[in-house]
């Protein structure tokens, strides 16, 4: 006979006023019978295309029968998880579900339960075959696509079909890693909040020593990954996949043994404190938890600010210095061979070397130890989404970030290939280049100059180009438009939320003390309804003052409760102040004052104690990581594009020279002495990569470059911030790109005015 669970029991036994158990149970088995009975009609007149959707219809309905656990659908926990996994990984079980349907490839035993680990930890719905199948399937159908262009569209470039071969071989060894990557960085992101967790949950357990619903209650106030794990933990409990919160909670503690042992120790003190008979023992062991949380959490952070100062010289180093160095001799070993085009330059400096940064960037954030940085801002908070409204209308627009960074992207991208648009313009019958030497008057000061390059198979001529000095100093804008445009789009972004963030860190940094100060209020007997007024009168000239205000204004004039004053969904103080720790804090606060006054007070001044040493551990991690955050900075702010900035003038300056001296030769008298000693020594040079071109390269490589060791340093700092990350990005940005487009500009004009000056006078002694 199939059992059956006690909730299917209890919801048949309101259809009998009396009867046996063992007649309610045939009775559930009947229907249990019917449900099978019509999957199998439905397999017979499926038709063939949905037969593998019948069949798994009919196993999920036999296990169903045949399972000796309660069944319980959870859509719910399917669309949590859903609505909290990244979409980069729902793209990647997309790519690797298709490609586990064209081949399954088997990874091996003992890679096997590695991948499948991995997949678990990030709740991904796909086997270690499908990972296998994409890690060879795509760099196949990348390596296809890219000889074909290559053949086709690019007349066969050796250069790049070899570089599709290489990268699609390349590319195969990091994808069957992949899943590895993922779950490092979902571990990273469920990482920064587990000393807060193990706050909720001690600050929780000790007024109320259910460790089920402590957990519960530092699920809801996390924000992360994390809070889907302790969901997931709460969940399989509910399943009757584990049969106590004690043991679900014991195996998903095991993730955690080799990355962070400390949170592992800290529950096991946790849940050792549910033996204690002593009330004192009890919180003891409950303070220890949260001390040994607090200690190895900086201890790792020590370490790890002095182990990533090697990878950080590296990333200087190799993402920066080296490569713009390489700019400074490039152009001139390009003279010498013509076959060297400025697009490959663009597929070194532009995908190649800042793929190499990005993944040197995330190995230094996957060894950064968890436990601190700060929460993204919820984007359903009422005083965001009355920020996001506050656009400004001109004419009936509204002027949101995207459609600001539009406005400056656009016209400065126009401006930015109007030499390509120019040439274009001009061109007439085979000669396309009538407008390559449109001059304004002074010597290598030309707009365009295209320069003749060889004849095509028809025999007409081909020119390289632009050269002029105007259309490079035109092409900076085209820089501009990249990094101004979307330095724009995330500063406006972020703005207004950076100010609402910045004052609840305040808010947060003082709370410690505003909550010990209500806590005393409440242990002298005061209300809670008059405690926060007496806690206004003292600190009326801060933020905690202020937050407190609200609570005590919405009680005194509108008649609220303390929980309404506190928790509404309009008026409350907590949405002018969004903090996962406030909120928790004011959670607590609202149930401990449930039992008493004097409970609540207990309550307040051990979270008063708590914060305090939370705050005295991120500043000192702060401290320590200050010089590598500075060093970085100054990287992305100054040296990196002052350095660009110069190259990029020598070169424009050396290319100028190259192209005025074989210009000026052909302008003396053939046959003459002094044209076939200069034409020997022009000869050996080529006419380099087009300045334009060049200009372009360079720049765009510096807006990668800050984009990705902004992110870098962003996570470093404050772990999975985006709110964060995006601001300093914007900012980073903004600064970087105008600071490189005007000192190119500015060098490119005096290299060029000096030395053409110089070497007019030189040619003009010379033809004398």
């Amino acid at each position: 006979m199939d059992k059956i669970s006690p909730e299917e029991i209890r919801k048949a036994m309101s259809k009998y006023d009396a009867g046996s158990t063992n007649a309610i149970e045939q009775d559930i088995i009947s229907e249990k019978k019917k449900i099978s009975d019509k999957i199998k009609k439905k397999d017979k007149k499926g038709k063939k295309d949905k037969k593998g959707k019948l069949i798994e219809q009919k196993k999920t309905a036999e296990e169903f029968m045949d399972s000796d656990e309660q069944f319980i659908s959870s859509p719910e926990f399917r669309q949590f998880l859903k609505e909290n996994k990244p979409a980069m990984h729902s793209l990647y079980e997309k790519a690797c579900q298709f490609s586990g349907s064209i081949a399954k490839i088997n990874p091996g035993e003992k890679m096997k339960p590695e991948i499948q680990a991995a997949l678990d930890t990030c709740h991904m719905n796909i086997t270690p075959e499908d990972t296998f199948a994409f890690a060879i399937i795509g760099p196949i159908i990348f390596m296809v696509v890219g000889l074909l262009t290559s053949i086709f569209l690019l007349n066969g470039d050796l250069f790049f079909i070899s570089f599709f071969l290489l990268a699609a071989i390349g590319i195969m060894i990091p994808l069957t890693k992949l899943p590895a990557i993922f779950a490092s960085i979902w571990r990273l992101k469920s990482s920064k909040e587990i000393v807060i967790c193990v706050f909720y949950i001690v600050t929780y357990m000790r007024q109320n020593s259910n460790l089920e619903k402590a957990i519960e209650f530092a699920g809801d106030h996390l924000s992360g990954p994390l809070a889907v794990e302790l969901k997931k933990v709460l969940w399989d409990v509910e399943s009757q996949k584990y049969g106590t919160i004690k043991e679900s909670l014991d195996v998903y503690m095991e993730k955690w043994r080799k990355t962070n042992s400390e949170f592992l120790e800290g529950i096991n003190l946790i849940e050792s404190s549910l033996y204690e008979g002593k009330e004192e023992n009890r919180i003891a062991l409950l303070d220890k938890a949260l001390d040994v949380i607090l200690s190895e959490t900086y201890e790792k952070m020590l370490h790890y600010s002095h182990d990533i100062q090697s990878p950080i010289s590296t990333l200087h180093m190799l993402g920066v210095i080296l490569p713009i160095l390489g700019l400074v001799i490039l152009p001139l070993v390009v003279s010498f061979m013509e076959s060297v085009r400025w697009y490959h330059l663009s597929i070194l400096y532009n995908v190649v070397i800042p793929i190499s940064v990005y993944f040197v960037g995330k190995k230094i954030l996957s060894e950064r130890p968890g436990g601190y940085g700060g929460n993204d801002i919820s984007e359903d908070n009422p005083l965001v989404i009355e920020e996001r409204k506050k656009h400004k209308k001109h004419f009936g627009i509204k002027f949101t970030p995207l459609f600001a960074a539009l406005l400056v992207a656009i016209p400065l991208f126009l401006l930015g290939v109007s030499p390509l648009i120019l040439n274009l313009a001009l061109g007439d019958g085979n000669d396309i280049y009538i407008g390559r030497n449109v001059d304004l008057g002074e010597p290598g000061m030309s707009v365009l100059d295209y320069r003749e390059g060889g004849a095509d198979e028809d025999g007409n001529p081909i020119y390289k180009g632009p050269y002029g000095v105007i259309a490079t100093l035109l092409g900076i804008c085209l820089i501009l438009s990249f990094g101004v445009g979307v330095g724009i789009y995330y500063t406006l972004k972020t703005k207004d939320i950076v100010i609402i963030r910045e004052q609840t860190r305040q808010l947060e940094d003082e709370f410690g003390s505003a909550v010990f100060q209500l806590g005393n209020r409440l242990g002298d007997g005061i209300p809670l309804e008059m405690s926060f007024s007496k806690v206004v009168e003292v600190m009326q000239d801060s933020k905690s003052g202020k937050f407190f205000g609200i609570i005590d204004q919405n009680i005194r004039r509108l008649g609220m409760s303390p929980e309404q004053a506190i928790f509404d969904e309009k008026i409350g103080a907590i949405q002018y102040f969004p903090s996962s720790l406030i909120l928790s804090t004011m959670k607590v606060l609202t149930e401990s004052i449930k039992k008493g006054p004097l409970i609540a007070a207990k309550a307040m001044s051990n979270i008063a104690r708590y914060v305090k040493e939370m705050h005295a551990v991120e500043e000192r991690l702060k401290d320590l990581l200050g010089e590598v955050i500075s060093s970085m900075n100054s990287l992305i702010k100054f040296l990196a594009p002052v350095i660009s900035g110069i190259v990029v003038g020598i070169t424009a300056m050396i290319t100028n020279i190259i192209g005025t001296l074989s210009s000026s030769i052909q302008n003396i008298e053939v046959g003459s002495e002094q044209a076939s000693g200069m034409e020997g020594l022009t000869s050996m040079f080529g006419d380099g990569i087009p300045t334009y071109f060049f200009q372009i390269v360079v720049g765009l490589y510096i807006v990668q470059v800050v984009f990705i060791i902004s992110k870098t340093i962003a996570g470093i700092s404050n772990g999975d911030d985006k709110l964060t990350e995006e601001n300093l990005v914007g900012r980073n940005l903004l600064r970087s790109t105008i600071l490189y487009a005007l000192l190119t500009a500015i060098v490119i004009l005096i290299f060029n005015t000096i030395a053409m000056s110089i070497l007019n006078k030189s040619i003009g002694a010379e033809m004398i």
